[in-house]
């Protein structure tokens, strides 16, 4: 038995010291990035993880200083290519070239990009078969000036935990030309597609996605897991980019809700239902508000496949459906809120402090205006105690963030 310990120990060791060489050469490898000048999208490509990491606490720490006390950053163990949405605008090139990838900063020319260490491999590999196929199938690549051509951008989707996989053709039209035999090349070459979709945007705009979606292959959405529950996702559901750290997140605010199956629960900006499907077993009951209805079609299917009975979702603002519960003297026990990166408003926080629930838990992905919003709050007799950074965007320099407000007559020593 010792000696079949010593054997484990040492193996073990030899797959952390094999990790550890991985991880120095993925940094490496990183470091080495040939557009990250021109992508924009890596802030901190000129430090290590460890370093950034501390970077985005001391940040967290200083724009909530008197507000709340900030805990150590909830880091990634492997950093790289977690990216489960990837998004490649395609553009011919003066030569005939076709390059495909992400516009330059503040330009809407496109850097190439064959492989990227924060996007998931199988979706760049797609990415790079559709590229490569399009001339054979003699498909015209947009142009933004002109206003003609046919293929904008193709946005790849990733489940996580079941593998599954989304491709998007973003077109200006429905006539795809040999829409089949594209299918079948595609799939030829990459087995793992699960469903194909055309989305069509014929209008003049920056938005990558149209309202008009055609399934070429497969059911139109793919699912993943998270926090246990099984979650649809359509070309334009909202969900987290980091499937990893998203679970990190929401797990550490479920447990500060601290529920006991007997609260009413309401979760303002709830997208597909992530957050309150992920907690309606610990909860009496869970309303869900999105303004999005694509979005509130799919949370009431995710509620339906995981067999989740006390819960229902309201399509409407937020801000208006808190006011309006306020005024009818309704109350929650618990209020989830995961506003965009403008943070909450005054209508809002108003609205949520009338209703008087006994704990506020905020996700925010910009520091600044948590600290704004959270000094409203305090106005309003709710205080915060402890703040949560979780890193969700490594190299990038946005942070997650999740503190827990309690009324003034109910806070916690």
């Amino acid at each position: 038995m010792e000696k079949e310990s010593i054997k484990n120990i040492n193996r073990k060791n030899q797959n952390k010291k094999k990790r550890a060489a991985e991880d120095h050469a993925e940094e490496t490898d990183f470091l080495k990035c040939p557009v990250y000048r021109k992508c924009g999208g890596c802030e901190f490509r000129n430090v290590t993880y460890q370093e950034q990491l501390e970077i985005k606490e001391s940040r967290v720490r200083r724009e909530l200083e008197g507000l709340a006390r900030t805990e150590k950053i909830a880091g990634m163990s492997y950093p790289y290519f977690y990216r489960n949405k990837v998004n490649a605008a395609f553009q011919r090139r003066r030569d005939g070239s076709i390059v495909s990838g992400v516009y330059e900063a503040g330009t809407h020319r496109v850097v190439p990009v064959g492989r990227c260490l924060i996007e998931d491999q199988r979706a760049d590999r797609i990415i790079g078969t559709i590229r490569r196929l399009v001339p054979s199938f003699r498909i015209s690549i947009y142009n933004e000036d002109s206003g003609y051509g046919l293929l904008r951008h193709v946005m790849i989707r990733v489940g996580h935990k079941t593998g599954q996989i989304l491709a998007v053709l973003v077109v200006t039209s429905p006539v795809f030309p040999s829409k089949n035999n594209f299918v079948k090349a595609l799939r030829r070459e990459h087995p793992e597609i699960t469903s194909i979709v055309l989305n069509v945007n014929d209008r003049n705009t920056s938005m990558v996605l149209g309202d008009r979606n055609i399934v070429l292959y497969g059911k139109g959405y793919i699912e993943d897991i998270l926090c246990g529950k099984k979650f649809r996702i359509s070309p334009s559901s909202f969900y987290q980019i980091n499937s990893v750290q998203t679970e990190v997140l929401y797990r550490k605010a479920i447990s500060l809700a601290a529920l006991t199956g007997k609260e009413k629960v309401l979760d303002a900006y709830s997208g597909i239902g992530t957050i309150g499907i992920a907690a309606s077993d610990s909860a009496g009951e869970v309303t869900c508000v999105e303004l999005n209805a694509d979005a509130v079609r799919d949370a009431r299917y995710n509620a339906r496949i995981n067999g989740v009975r006390n819960i229902r979702f309201c399509q409407d603002d937020a801000g208006r459906f808190l006011e309006r519960m306020a005024a009818e003297g309704e109350k929650a026990d618990v209020l989830f809120m995961d506003p965009p990166r403008s943070g909450s408003t005054e209508a809002f926080i108003n609205a949520a402090s009338s209703m008087k629930p006994d704990r506020i838990v905020y996700i925010s992905c910009n520091p600044e205006t948590l600290a704004r919003d959270l000094r409203y709050f305090r106005k309003r007799g709710y205080r915060a105690e402890k703040a949560y950074p979780v890193d969700m965007f490594a190299w990038s320099g946005s942070i997650e963030t999740v503190v827990a407000l309690h009324r003034e007559s109910l806070s916690l020593p």
